[in-house]
This record gives C-alpha cells, structure tokens and sequence, in this order.
C-alpha cells in the first residue's frame, strides 16, 4: 500500500491511477492529517508527500514521521516544487528516500516509486547479510572486500556498489538506468555508457570470474544464480 498526501485533487487521482495501472494499491489524502490519523491502523510500504500542503507542511510531517519508532523505517518520497533546491536539501537531510520535482512524469514517478521499493525490501530482508557469493566470488558488505576464491580484489566505491547491486538481485536483469540512478544517484549528470565503461573494468579486476556478469543486449546486466 502507498499513501500518496497531495492536496491537488487532480493530481492526487491521477498519480494512484497510475500506481494502480502497475499493480500497486494506494491511497490518497488531501493533507498531512488525515494520513497521520490513517497511520494509526495501517502501515503503508511508502509515503509519497508533498511538501506544500494546507496545515502542517510537508518536512514538518516528515519529521514526526522519522521520529517515531512506529514509522521511522517507512520509505518516503517527497514532491516538491520546481526549483526548490532548499526544500530538496531539507528533506533528504531529514531522512527523505527521495524527491520528485513537479511536474513530473508519470513513468518517472512509478520508476523512482520501484526503485525505492526495491531498496526497502531487499534492506528489510538482507540487512543480516552480511557476505555475498556468487560463483567464486565473495563480497564481504560490512568489510567492503571482495575476493575471487582466495584472491582478494580492489575495487572502487562504484565498481564496488555495481557488483553489490547485481550480487543482490541475482538472476534480476537491472537496466543501466535503474544502476545509473542506484549507484550514481539521480542528480548524476552522466550518461548510460559510463555504467558499461565501469562493467568492463569490474569484468577486468574480476579476471576467471568476468563472464559472470552478463550482458542483456539492449536492455542492461544480471549474474545469474
């Protein structure tokens, strides 16, 4: 379920139509109070919040949200104004998982709304994971190591990022973009290509292990289990 709190009717309607198109319930508030109130009996698996809203703003809900220990895990994604680099700043910086700035596009919001999905649930799931392994391959997260059988590997924090990435969604094709805004992040000015330069390196480092990494002509990269 995503609670979607945005006082712009239209808008609100349009953005859960569309959720729901891509088989996600949702459910629609017209300001911060209401969903609060909702909160009480039913947890939802993201918030999207707009930060200008009638009554209490947008962070300030924020913030009561990242302060409970009921609610504080709840991925939210915040909507803000075109060309409101503060409000950006303070929400991230307020435990945001993201922001959208209108207007947006329908297609981009459902692909951030996954993405951020994605992150949650594999957080929730694997977060006592602490060593990965494909293959002869070892990826130890809280040592930040990576070994090819006994050989242990330097990687960079990107190189090292795009192979966690693809280790935790074994047999998952990921497209470039989705690694691109993952690894780079969505304020990253460059393009899809600079996610093939970094593979053929990671293949490279890799050495007996490379061809683990497959190519998804036209599409993107997986490891197979």
């Amino acid at each position: 379920m995503i609670f979607c709190v945005e006082d712009d009717m239209s808008i609100r309607e349009l953005v859960s139509y569309t959720l729901e198109t891509t088989g996600l319930q949702t459910q629609g508030f017209e300001d911060g109070a209401s969903m609060l109130e909702t909160l009480q009996t039913m947890r939802p698996d993201l918030i999207l919040l707009d930060v200008m809203l009638p009554g209490e703003d947008g962070i300030s809900i924020l913030n009561k949200l990242k302060s409970e220990p009921e609610s504080k895990h709840i991925p939210v994604i915040m909507v803000t104004a075109k060309g409101s680099e503060y409000d950006k700043v303070v929400g991230l910086d307020s435990g945001a998982d993201d922001y959208v700035t209108k207007p947006f596009g329908m297609m981009e919001l459902v692909s951030r709304v996954k993405a951020v999905l994605r992150r949650s649930h594999q957080g929730n799931i694997e977060e006592m994971e602490e060593v990965l392994t494909a293959g002869e391959i070892t990826l130890d997260i809280k040592k930040h190591e990576v070994c090819v059988g006994s050989r242990k590997v330097p990687l960079t924090l990107k190189e090292f990022g795009l192979l966690e990435r693809l280790m935790k969604n074994r047999n998952v094709v990921l497209t470039r973009n989705q690694l691109l805004t993952e690894i780079w992040g969505y304020d990253f000015g460059g393009e899809t290509r600079t996610v093939d330069v970094h593979v053929r390196t990671l293949r490279q480092k890799l050495g007996v292990e490379a061809d683990i990494i497959e190519t998804v002509r036209g599409v993107g990269y997986r490891i197979s289990a």
